[in-house]
């Protein structure tokens, strides 16, 4: 909870109509001279019942903030509901997931089908689903539309968040940028610039100086703590727009009426955002970052992690935009374990502003504990697939593997002895193969960068690895895997081939929650995809997944196609054993398409 002032509020939880017994720990960060983050932990006394509905109040000690948040509560609440509530979920029947969540994208934001989902179950409808999982980009901070950045702004400047001396810049400070020229759609002419004095420099560039990032939308690229920050304020309240004036006069004049054009779909957004605000105080929510949370590309190979952390302003904001997911997103799905990050953190962000903050960056880059499981049933395993790559040895500008070995070793250990796992990644572990060749190919000629080569079976390793966990005896017979990433979805049914008891493994593609894919092409890759890589095919001999039959779940309004483009969020229905797995796609223009099992998938 983010609040003006430094007084946190107290939780009182109750289970039923009786006050639970329980220690309530606050910790609290200030981030600016009126914005402080507020971690609000209640631990009770007996462990709640599963699916027992758990009702929370906040209360503030001071009246005028008190008030306030009644207010606000007013805005939180479904139709007849007194109270804050939600339930912890036991045996999981019911998970939402989704990735993507770009705001000047013109499609409707997802989450709504989510919150009408919770609605329902205020008017004696079906009751809530148990998780929701964002499974990556839930901000875009290197693709910000001019509007948003103008809101950024002034969202900074309303509740002073901290900003930051920067080295090697075209500007001193952060907060030179307001006023710059180059502030609004011109933000590549600040960012860094190496010579090309790599191989990899030469073969992409050919000059004697190219951009550290590879973003093609990096015009509005978030630079500063400050703008990363007011921007998660943006997409997750609407409290912070209420204090956002629009002038198109500020930007160039060549770029007016683009952000005319943009104001439309950010304005929608905003007005949206009560009700998204609204689901997340009702159902427990877990994140994950992928690369748009921090920048296009991100560590994707080993040459681009050593041009960018060696400049200085694109280290730094690297670590800006890992410092807000961890504030935001991170600190919240496993408080416990961060407690060496909060005891630097508490050194860095002071009421005279941020005092040792390339140390605090330091160590989120050394951090390896960004990954993390849910104790229900069947478990929850989140794999981090950014931080702990396996870095080709052969080349620069190979792609890294999404986790080195020692990661993997670990995932495996956590998923032996289970029936069933519920496993969290954010790049697809079975992606359209049709695709995965064309990236290998650009690979294969240098330029990984150029069509975001990420895909699990890029990297030999960890492919091997990865496979070789499926194939375990002692892995679990049901796997789920939940990914997003792709802006397209898709539903995969894979059985080990020349196997009698092989695991039952479904996985769901869900993105974007508000992104999709260029039509025309993605209709394109789908058919190619279904005529040289259909499950029967002999080109899967050729592919690292030979010994695995994978079979393609059409959504029911296109049988024809595989591949759904359509901005959703994705709704996972299982039965208590695992053993029948719907996926749902929930589409924010309202319709709702099912990907049902082929009834000759291979046993």
């Amino acid at each position: 909870m983010v609040t003006s002032e430094s007084v946190a509020p107290e939780i009182s939880v109750l289970a039923g109509h009786v006050e639970c017994r329980g220690n309530t720990t606050q910790e609290q960060l200030q981030v600016g001279k009126h914005a402080f983050v507020n971690l609000l932990t209640f631990t009770p006394e007996q462990p709640f019942d599963a699916e027992a509905l758990i009702a929370y109040e906040l209360q503030f000690k001071h009246s005028v903030q008190q008030s306030n948040w009644q207010h606000t509560l007013s805005t939180l609440l479904y139709p007849n509901q007194q109270t804050l509530n939600f339930r912890i979920p036991g045996t999981l029947s019911n998970v939402l997931h989704g990735s993507c969540r770009k705001p000047h994208h013109p499609a409707q934001d997802s989450l709504l089908r989510a919150d009408a989902l919770v609605a329902q179950e205020f008017t004696k409808g079906p009751q809530r689903p148990d998780l929701l999982i964002m499974t990556g980009d839930q901000i875009y901070a290197d693709d910000v539309a001019g509007p948003m950045l103008q809101a950024i702004l002034q969202t900074i400047d309303h509740y002073g968040l901290f900003h930051e001396s920067l080295d090697q810049a075209v500007v001193g400070s952060t907060q030179d940028l307001i006023g710059h020229p180059y502030c609004y759609y011109h933000r590549q002419q600040i960012l860094p610039q190496v010579k090309t004095n790599t191989a990899l420099s030469k073969l992409f560039f050919g000059a004697k100086k190219k951009p550290v990032f590879t973003s093609v939308n990096a015009q509005n690229h978030l630079i500063g703590l400050a703008e990363v920050l007011a921007m998660y304020l943006l997409v997750w309240s609407d409290t912070p727009w209420a204090n956002v004036v629009f002038n198109a006069n500020e930007v160039p004049e060549q770029f007016r009426s683009k952000f005319l054009q943009e104001l439309d779909t950010i304005a929608a957004f905003a007005a949206d955002l009560v009700k998204v605000r609204r689901l997340l105080a009702h159902i427990p929510c877990y994140m994950i970052f992928d690369d748009h949370d921090v920048t296009d590309d991100w560590n994707l190979t080993r040459g681009w992690e050593q041009e960018v952390y060696g400049h200085p302003l694109s280290r730094r904001m690297v670590g800006n935009a890992l410092a807000g997911y961890w504030l935001c997103q991170g600190w919240g799905n496993a408080p416990d374990r961060f407690a060496p990050l909060v005891k630097q953190a508490v050194e860095n962000f002071t009421p005279a502003g941020l005092q040792r903050h390339e140390d605090f960056i330091d160590a989120l880059f050394s951090w390896e504990d960004w990954h993390y499981g849910l104790d229900t049933q069947p478990p929850v395993q989140v794999l981090d697939t950014r931080t702990r790559r396996w870095r080709s040895e052969s080349s620069l500008n190979k792609p890294s593997g999404l986790m080195d070995w020692e990661a993997l070793c670990e995932f495996q250990q956590q998923t032996f002895g289970k029936e069933a796992v519920i496993v969290v990644s954010a790049a697809p572990i079975y992606g359209v193969k049709f695709i995965e060749v064309i990236q290998k190919l650009f690979t294969l000629a240098g330029k990984a960068l150029t069509v975001d080569a990420e895909n699990w079976m890029a990297h030999k390793g960890t492919a091997s690895v990865i496979l070789n966990i499926f194939r375990h005896y002692k892995t679990p017979p049901h796997f789920i895997i939940l990914s997003g990433d792709v802006h397209y979805s898709f539903v995969y049914d894979v059985r080990l081939r020349f196997r009698r008891n092989s695991p039952k493994i479904t996985q769901f593609t869900c993105s974007g929650i508000k992104n999709t894919f260029p039509n025309t092409l993605i209709r394109c890759l789908d058919t190619l995809n279904q005529w040289f890589y259909s499950a029967r095919s002999p080109l899967n001999i050729f592919t690292r997944r030979r010994n695995m039959s994978v079979h393609d779940r059409h959504p029911d309004c296109a049988p024809n196609q595989a591949l759904l483009n359509r901005a959703a969020i994705g709704q996972l229905l299982i039965d208590p054993n695992c053993e029948e797995v719907r996926c749902l796609a929930l589409c924010s223009d309202g319709e709702t398409v099912e990907f049902p099992p082929e009834s000759n998938v291979d046993n």
